[in-house]
């Protein structure tokens, strides 16, 4: 496992998201309450930005359709998203927000 780090954890409000690149890979950095969860920016339904979309609670309304998921597992919870978003391990040191990746 490797850890990347993605960003400060002040830079994503509490109920907010941050779209980060890193690792080739487009994320999405969310503060729900101050736990972090990140998971791929991309929606699983076509082609919009979860970093982008509306927040309540512990779910995100994708920007382009209005599907929605569950952010701590990825899980859909609104159509027409049926495939789940991957999610990633966050670690929090010295005030920054890192995952792990294979």
């Amino acid at each position: 496992m490797a850890l990347i780090e993605l960003c400060n954890a002040a830079d994503v409000e509490p109920g907010t998201a941050l779209r980060v690149e890193a690792a080739d890979r487009l994320l999405a950095v969310f503060n729900i309450d101050g736990a972090f969860y990140v998971t791929a920016d991309a929606c699983s339904h076509g082609p919009g930005s979860l970093s982008a979309g509306a927040i309540e609670g512990d779910v995100v309304e994708c920007d382009f359709h209005g599907g929605c998921f569950h952010i701590p597992t990825g899980q859909p919870v609104k159509p027409p998203c049926t495939e789940p978003v991957p999610v990633f391990a966050v670690t929090l040191r010295d005030g920054k927000v890192w995952i792990e990746l294979p």
